[in-house]
């Protein structure tokens, strides 16, 4: 049974940073591609960040230089680094595993970025 708990989520003022962990079970970690998505109150979900098995990273164009996404295979778990924040950040952020052909997600944990 796949399960994926993410942690980190809170409120945080504007120009601040915020770390996301996602723990992985029930899965190949490290043979499987795994990713931040977000939404907001009234948008859809979108992707902001992936890591892949072998370690190839994509990033949405927003949080460039200001998120960074992270792998660590020993103790299943990936990260999101989430520094400079802006209130346009605000969203639930969902931990995303994807394998063979079917994604598994997170409960989801709220971040809050105050003006």
């Amino acid at each position: 049974q796949v399960a994926l708990v993410e942690s980190g989520g809170g409120l945080v003022q504007a120009g601040g940073s915020l770390r996301l962990s996602c723990a992985a079970s029930g899965i190949d970690f490290s043979t499987t591609g795994m990713g931040w998505y977000r939404q907001a109150p009234g948008k859809q979900r979108e992707m902001v960040a992936t890591v892949a098995a072998r370690g190839s990273l994509n990033y949405l164009d927003p949080v460039k230089g200001r998120f960074s996404i992270s792998r660590d295979n020993a103790k299943s778990t990936t990260y999101l680094q989430m520094n400079s924040l802006k209130p346009e950040d605000t969203a639930i952020y969902y931990c995303n595993a994807r394998m063979g052909g079917i994604d598994y997600w997170g409960q989801g944990t709220q971040v809050t970025v105050s003006s």
